[in-house]
């Protein structure tokens, strides 16, 4: 049983190792390539030099980061097998299609994303910016398939399963369109967008403290600022719309996150505290408010620990810490997208002077950090308050791990191998950065540029690569 037990916490390190990793970067992505799209279709149709040049630099930067999510995705899809063989061996052929479906749209994504990065000097400029269509479908889409799964381990269907545990009448396209898919969706794509939009602003918030005030850095700022502030205001409502079927479908994940200790109605809503020897300790009480919020109504009722075997319960601190600090970093990186639009009205016949305000750029920073550790809260939420069911109400996490013994070997090589990728990636990044800062014109050999000279409309392919190379 101990040794189990070592496993099963070795196997949960690890995977929580790599989905916290890999969450991140799959945010690149899925709403880079707008951003991108954004820029890069300015630079066309207002033949913007800086817009151009800021969506070849981010479109490099885009591959690197995919390239690094590659690595971690192929990862975490052998995880799940080598991880947790009870679920997949009884459940594989339920849960199967989604991830046969994702794996197509990352290599479509894959190959769109080379022929954006090559197409530079080679494509129409129109068709040129059309390749980022497929991209950003393709990121959609596998976000949407893995998104799937996970909300079928949340809400499951899809299948029958008799008493001996066999899984019999399998329908794969209703295991995918699970009760929980579509909330947890639109929660995550949003999210997408707010931490890929706070942490590139950042890198050009970063860049102004530092005295870089040039036109290009306001442009990187802005467009994915604007993304991620809007997003960010958005996020709490589709946050509340997913939260609602918590209270009939997940019980006792709703009574975590709420400390509700006893089922009533008109429950009060807890900021902060504790749970000690079944009592709440500390945290301020709003009387009514969790069962409005919970329920849409005051007189909803709230499951408590009372109804819940004790068996059936999650770690209940961990579940409403983690689910009050994402509501926390949300509201936080609100203030942030408020002040940047009481800051643009104020200044709106010189929006220049938005950034001259240092306290606002490191606010920008911060959200940065926020939107991250926003995301990983609420996955924190969604994961440790499902258990302890890795398929919530047919199979415990505790049945499905590993007996290998070699899982805390492997969880030291992931560690490893995580943090090697962390800091190439990082130091690549940085060169990057350094070589565009050093010389800014070298990164746009692009036919279609603010100069004008050529037109891509009206010269071949061969020709528009041969007057490229002469002018890079």
């Amino acid at each position: 049983m101990l040794l189990a037990a070592n496993e099963l916490l070795a196997a949960r390190y690890q995977m929580a190792l790599s989905l916290g990793f890999h969450i991140v970067l799959s945010c690149f992505g899925v709403a880079f390539p707008a951003m991108i799209y954004v820029v890069h279709r300015r630079g066309i149709r207002n033949d913007d030099h800086e817009a151009l040049l800021l969506a070849k630099r981010w479109g490099k930067a885009a591959a690197v980061l995919f390239a690094v999510g590659a690595v971690s995705g192929t990862i975490l899809s052998f995880e799940m097998g080598l991880l947790w063989p009870g679920m997949m061996s009884t459940y594989g052929d339920v849960i199967g299609l989604p991830f046969a479906l994702e794996g197509i749209a990352f290599f479509l994504e894959a190959i769109f994303i080379g022929i954006y990065l090559y197409g530079w000097g080679r494509l129409k400029p129109e068709v040129h910016l059309r390749t980022l269509i497929p991209i950003m479908a393709s990121g959609l889409f596998g976000t949407f398939c893995i998104l799937a799964v996970n909300a079928w381990m949340n809400a499951p269907a899809g299948f029958t399963q008799l008493p001996d545990g066999t899984v019999t009448d399998v329908d794969p396209v209703a295991a995918i369109f699970n009760d929980a898919l579509w909330g947890q969706f639109a929660h995550m794509y949003v999210a997408t967008f707010i931490v890929t939009g706070f942490l590139t602003a950042g890198v050009y918030a970063v860049g102004m403290l530092r005295g870089r005030r040039d036109r290009l850095h306001r442009i990187g700022f802005t467009v994915p600022f604007v993304f991620a502030a809007a997003f960010a205001v958005v996020q709490p409502f589709v946050g509340h719309l997913t939260g609602e079927r918590l209270i009939d479908d997940q019980p006792s994940k709703l009574a975590a996150m709420e400390l509700a200790t006893e089922t009533e109605s008109r429950a009060d809503l807890i900021i902060g505290g504790f749970l000690v020897d079944g009592e709440v300790v500390g945290g301020i009480s709003i009387p009514d408010i969790g069962s409005l919020i919970a329920g849409g109504s005051f007189d909803a009722v709230i499951t408590g620990f009372d109804e819940i075997p004790e068996d059936e319960r999650p770690p209940a601190n961990i579940v409403h810490w983690s689910f009050q600090i994402m509501i926390g970093a949300g509201f936080a990186m609100i203030g942030v997208a408020a002040w940047y639009a009481w800051r643009r009205r104020r200044h709106r016949d010189d929006p220049d002077r938005v950034f001259d305000d240092r306290w606002f750029l490191r606010a920008t920073v911060a959200a940065g950090g926020l939107a991250v550790i926003a995301m990983e809260a609420g996955w924190i939420t969604t994961e440790v308050g499902r258990q302890p069911w890795i398929v919530y109400g047919y199979m415990r996490t505790e049945d499905a791990v590993t007996s290998n013994s070699g899982v805390w070997i492997s969880l030291v090589v992931m560690v490893v191998v995580y943090l090697s990728m962390a800091v190439v990636a990082t130091r690549v990044l940085l060169g990057m950065a350094r070589r565009w800062r050093d010389d800014p014109e070298s990164d746009l050999p692009t036919p279609y540029g603010p100069s004008g000279v050529l037109q891509a409309d009206d010269d071949t392919a061969d020709d528009r690569h041969d007057d490229d190379s002469v002018t890079a």
